[in-house]
């Protein structure tokens, strides 16, 4: 009867700890840290990408749930979600998987985005992308 018990507590145990992993599988998304809206910094700023529920891989590497980071700096508008990126002084690619930056910047306003792609730089059906933040560099 002893061994029954412990066979149906870990039974028990491992049926809650495998749900509460499978639980853990949650939706995308993304974050940038390192810049707050309104505040003023001095350069270089450093920035921190964080992306939770997808891989972070370089670019080129096709995998399902996967991709890499960019910065969308000073963007009026922001590019066509639907196609690649282009790689210009406002679309920054971090196509090595780098999950942080040193970023050097001119004194005054800019806005700053951080968008996750896949391998060919074409962000997700679904877009991550963090809303837009204003700062300043004295």
């Amino acid at each position: 009867m002893v061994e029954f018990k412990k066979l149906s507590l870990f039974i028990l145990i491992f049926s809650i700890s495998s749900f509460s992993f499978a639980g853990n599988q949650g939706k995308p998304s993304i974050e940038l840290i390192g810049v707050e809206e309104g505040k003023t910094y001095s350069s270089p700023i450093e920035l921190k990408f964080i992306v939770k529920n997808m891989k972070v891989l370089k670019a080129g590497i096709n995998e399902k749930n996967s991709g890499h980071h960019h910065l969308l700096l000073n963007l009026k508008n922001l590019p066509d979600l639907k196609k690649p990126l282009p790689m210009t002084d406002k679309i920054i690619h971090f196509g090595k998987a780098q999950t942080s930056t040193l970023l050097e910047l001119d004194p005054g306003k800019h806005t700053i985005q951080l968008l996750f792609a896949d391998y060919s730089h074409t962000p997700h059906k679904i877009p991550l992308i963090t809303k837009k933040i204003t700062f300043f560099i004295k």
